[in-house]
C-alpha cells in the first residue's frame, strides 16, 4: 500500500472509530480491548437479529394486522422495524470493520463515547425486539430454526470465509497480547470457534439435500384471500387476480350479516373490526367500533368501500407495480358475498376453502351450507375446514372434502396446518401414507422451496404471482456433493489460515 493510501486509511478508520481526524489519540485507554470485544459482540447480535427479521418477513402481514387489532391504527410496523434493524446492523458492522482496520494499521483502539451510547441503545433495541417476539408474536419463533434448513449450508460457507479473513487480525492480537493467560484464552477461543464452524455440517439437515430426480411434484397454490399483494384482500378483484396465478383453490373467511347473508371478511371479534379494510369510519361513524358482523345488514356492508385502503396504505409495497386501470379498479372494490365467490369458483373449476367465525352462533353453519348448496358448485370442490359441527355438516351435505387440523383426530386423508406446526419429516411421512397436506402461511421463496423438497401437496399463500413462476426450488443439492464441497472448503480454509499463521510468526 502506498504511503498516501495508507495515510488515508489511517485517517478514515481513526476518524470514524475514535473521532480523532488529525492525529492519533494520546489517551491510553485501559479498556480499549474490552470495548473492541463489545463492538464485536453487538455486531454479532445485530447480524443475528437482522437474520430473524429477514426470515420473519414471511409473516409481515400477520404482524401488521395483529398490531392494528391492538392499536387501531394502520402503520406498517414490520417495515419500520426492518428498516431500523438494517440501519443498526449496517452501523455495527461498519464500526467493527473500522476497528479491524485500526488493529491492522497499529492505531490505538480508542472508541468514541458517542459510539458507546449508540451501541448501548442498539443492545436495548435488540433486547426489546427479542422480548417483543417472545411475548407478543411468539408464534414467529419456530420460523427461525426452520429457516436454517434452507440457509445453514450457505451460512456455514460464509462463516468459514469470515473466519479465514479475520484470522490475520486474531493472530496479530495473539502476538501482541501480554501474558500467557491472555494468549491462552485467545488460542482456546479461536480453536473452539473454528472447530464449531468447520464441523457444524455434521448437524445440518435439509429436505433439499436430495438428488434432483428425487424432487417431488411442485405443490399446488391456494390463494390466501385471493391475491392480496395484487388487489385488496377478500375482494372479487383479488380472487380474479389469483386465477391468473393458476391457483387450485380460493381461501377466504366467512361471516354473516344481520340479515343472514354470508360475506367475506377476515378481521373479526374486536372493536372496529371493519376499520382496517373498509371506510366504515366515514360511512357509519356510530358503528365504527362495532365488533360483531350481526350489527350490519347486507345492504350496509355492500355500501362500504373495501379497496381504497389498499391503495392508500400499500400493505405489501406492491401498488407501484400495478397498472393505472388496476389501481382504479382496486379503489372501487366492495365486500363480496360468499355466493359471488362460489359462482366464480364454479365458473373456473376452482375449489374453495374457508374459515367460519362464530360458527356455533345462531346456526351460522347451516346458513352457510345452504348458500353453498344453492350455488350448485361441485361438492367435492368445497374444502370444509371448520371443526365445529363437522359431523352435522357431513349429514346435511355429503360430498364435501373435509380438511383436518393436525391437532384434531385424523379421520380423513386431508390435513391443513401452518408451516410451523409440522416438521419436514412429518410432511414426508404423511405424503408416503397418501395423506394430502396443505401448508398455510407460505409467502417467501425459501419456505416454499423447503416445502417443495419435503413433498407438500399444496400451500396457501399471499404470493401466488411469485411462486407460480418457480420451476424448481431455490436450491437442490445431492448430499454426497454437499459433503464434498463442505470438506473441500474446510480444508482450503485450514491451509490458508495455517499459512497466515506461519507468515505472521
Amino acid at each position: 500500500m502506498s504511503p498516501c493510501k495508507e495515510s488515508c486509511c489511517r485517517v478514515c478508520s481513526r476518524g470514524f472509530y475514535s473521532c480523532h481526524w488529525k492525529h492519533s489519540s494520546e489517551n491510553k485507554k485501559e479498556h480499549a480491548c474490552c470495548w473492541f470485544s463489545g463492538v464485536s459482540l453487538v455486531s454479532l447480535l445485530a447480524l443475528c437479529w437482522m437474520y430473524i427479521c429477514l426470515v420473519t418477513f414471511n409473516d409481515r402481514d400477520d404482524v401488521n394486522a395483529e398490531s392494528f387489532a391492538k392499536l387501531k391504527q394502520w402503520v406498517n410496523w414490520f417495515m419500520v422495524l426492518f428498516i431500523i434493524s438494517a440501519v443498526l446492523t449496517s452501523y455495527c458492522v461498519l464500526l467493527l470493520l473500522f476497528a479491524l482496520f485500526q488493529v491492522a494499521l497499529g492505531e490505538p483502539l480508542d472508541l468514541h463515547w458517542l459510539h458507546k451510547i449508540l451501541l448501548f441503545f442498539g443492545v436495548v433495541f435488540i433486547t426489546f425486539g427479542v422480548v417483543g417476539i417472545g411475548l407478543i408474536w411468539k408464534q414467529e419463533w419456530p420460523i427461525v430454526p426452520l429457516s436454517l434448513q434452507a440457509t445453514a449450508p450457505f451460512l456455514q460457507f460464509g462463516a468459514v470465509g469470515a473466519l479465514t479473513l479475520l484470522s490475520p487480525f486474531i493472530f496479530r492480537g495473539f502476538y501482541v497480547a501480554k501474558g500467557q493467560c491472555s494468549k491462552f484464552l485467545i488460542a482456546v477461543a479461536f480453536i473452539a470457534v473454528s472447530a464449531a464452524i468447520f464441523l457444524c455440517p455434521l448437524y445440518i439437515q435439509s429436505p433439499c439435500l436430495i438428488e434432483v430426480h428425487e424432487l417431488p411434484e411442485k405443490p399446488k397454490l391456494i390463494g390466501h384471500r385471493g391475491a392480496p399483494m395484487l388487489a385488496p384482500e377478500n375482494t372479487m378483484m383479488s380472487f380474479e387476480k389469483s386465477i391468473a396465478c393458476g391457483v387450485t383453490a380460493f381461501e377466504t373467511d366467512i361471516q354473516l350479516s344481520k340479515d343472514r347473508i354470508p360475506f367475506l371478511m377476515h378481521d373479526n371479534n374486536f372493536p372496529g373490526f371493519l376499520r382496517r379494510t373498509t371506510d366504515i369510519k366515514d360511512k357509519f361513524p356510530e358503528k365504527a367500533n362495532s365488533r360483531d358482523s350481526a350489527n350490519f345488514t347486507w345492504e350496509e356492508l355492500q355500501s362500504l368501500n373495501a379497496g381504497d385502503w389498499f391503495v392508500k396504505t400499500d400493505p405489501f409495497h406492491s401498488v407501484s407495480y400495478l397498472s393505472e386501470d388496476d389501481i382504479e379498479a382496486a379503489r372501487n372494490q366492495t365486500i363480496p358475498s360468499l355466493l359471488q365467490l362460489l359462482n366464480l369458483a364454479k365458473e373456473h373449476n376452482i375449489s374453495v376453502i374457508f374459515d367460519i367465525y362464530s360458527p356455533e352462533k345462531e346456526n351460522e353453519t347451516d346458513d352457510i351450507v345452504k348458500t353453498i348448496l344453492h350455488s350448485g358448485i361441485d361438492r367435492s370442490r368445497v374444502l370444509w375446514l371448520p371443526p365445529t359441527k363437522r359431523e352435522h355438516v357431513k349429514k346435511i351435505a355429503p360430498g364435501f372434502t373435509h380438511f383436518y387440523k393436525d391437532s384434531e383426530e385424523k379421520e380423513g386423508n386431508y390435513l391443513n396446518v401452518k408451516y410451523s406446526e409440522l416438521n419436514m419429516a412429518d410432511i414426508r411421512k404423511h405424503r408416503s401414507s397418501n395423506v394430502t397436506v396443505n401448508i398455510w402461511g407460505v409467502n417467501e421463496r425459501w419456505l416454499f422451496s423447503l416445502l417443495w423438497c419435503s413433498g407438500a401437496s399444496s400451500v396457501t399463500t399471499n404470493s401466488c404471482h411469485i411462486l407460480k413462476d418457480m420451476d424448481r426450488p431455490d436450491w437442490v443439492l445431492a448430499l454426497r456433493t454437499y459433503k464434498i464441497i463442505w470438506i473441500t472448503v474446510d480444508i482450503a480454509s485450514i491451509v490458508i489460515i495455517t499459512g497466515i499463521y506461519i507468515l505472521q510468526w
